[in-house]
């Protein structure tokens, strides 16, 4: 008999931001006693088809009276009537990373569904789990009580110092290539610096818009780039590993983040970081440790780029200013004590 049911959207060994922090979350609560069961949904998701909403009411008709279960958000948002059905019976909390209709590249119409359908849902829950403070107080526009919501930040594995130098630099972004993530930016920032010695890599799955990940990849060709930015795809963790003892600069181009794990992975391993204020970034990223910009903007992109990559001094401080922040990060294991607890505390 499990302690927690975890359902998800699809194959839980998927190597993004949000499956990542609940496969971590998992991992540190089974060392610490629980049993957690983890369900991966067939069907499409966040806009449900027939299968996925089939999944997820099985998924739920499967669970005795009582049941404690954690929904995430990707595989809940979309499907409040089922949520609805099973919540008088089962103790339900959702995992939110980031509203659904935040992601870049919707419509209005598709933005309105979502909104609709996740204030639905998350009224039906019995609450609500976020990993940010900024998506916490996000969830004030879906109505959802300050005293149902547990912010749980992400924790990390601290990484070995990055060893790259500014000769030549290194650059690194880590994220799938989705329009939400902005890798079409950074290519357009990178043009402008090729008269620095650069290098960058750009990795994350490229099949989950694969119209998105072929336009980068246009836009690299078009810039004559393709011998300075690789597309490599998702990485497992001992290669993704490398690639950050490796780097001199990480860059995360976002329009928008619910956190950005990756962000404390940089820090992890001391890297200075160059980002934007798209969401909770604005938070993520402390002073000291990097450069922000505005969401979208290529030219103060590529502005603040070059700054660290041609002032030696500017570079050192970012780089001193994030491994200082190593220590301070939290880890896994408290992260999943504070999720424990958010679980079994009592809610208004």
């Amino acid at each position: 008999m499990s302690d927690l049911t975890l359902i998800v959207a699809g194959d839980p060994q998927q190597l993004t931001g949000g499956y990542l922090y609940d496969a971590r979350i998992v991992e540190a609560l089974r060392r610490q006693g629980w049993a957690v069961s983890v369900v991966g949904l067939e069907g499409r998701f966040p806009e449900p088809d027939a299968v996925a909403s089939h999944a997820l009411d099985s998924a739920l008709t499967g669970l005795a009276d009582g049941d404690r279960v954690v929904i995430d958000g990707l595989a809940m948002g979309g499907l409040p009537a089922i949520v609805e059905r099973h919540a008088a019976r089962l103790s339900i909390t959702a995992l939110l990373h980031h509203p659904l209709c935040d992601e870049t590249g919707l419509g209005e119409p598709e933005r309105a569904r979502f909104r609709i359908s996740e204030t639905r849902a998350l009224a039906a829950v019995e609450r609500v789990i976020v990993t940010s403070v900024y998506t916490a107080r996000r969830l004030a526009d879906f109505d959802v009580p300050a005293s149902k919501i547990a912010v749980i930040e992400p924790g990390v594995i601290r990484g070995e110092l990055a060893h790259g130098d500014l000769d030549p630099p290194r650059l690194l972004c880590v994220a799938t290539l989705t329009p939400r993530k902005g890798q079409d930016v950074l290519v357009e920032a990178l043009a402008g610096l090729t008269h620095l010695p650069w290098q960058c890599d750009l990795i994350g799955a490229l099949d989950r818009a694969p119209d998105y990940a072929a336009q980068v990849q246009a836009a690299i060709a078009r810039h004559g780039l393709e011998a300075r930015i690789r597309l490599l795809g998702a990485q497992p963790s001992a290669a993704l590993s490398e690639h950050y003892r490796n780097a001199t600069l990480f860059v995360l181009p976002s329009h928008y983040e619910g956190y950005g794990m990756v962000i404390t992975e940089a820090l992890a391993h001391g890297l200075p970081v160059v980002t934007t204020t798209g969401g909770a970034l604005a938070h993520t990223l402390p002073e000291q440790a990097g450069i922000k910009v505005a969401p979208g903007d290529s030219a103060a992109l590529g502005e603040a780029l070059a700054t660290l990559l041609s002032e030696p001094e500017h570079y050192r401080r970012c780089r001193d200013g994030a491994r200082a922040l190593r220590d301070t990060l939290g880890d896994w294991d408290n992260a999943a004590r504070a999720f424990a607890a958010a679980l079994t505390r009592e809610t208004a």
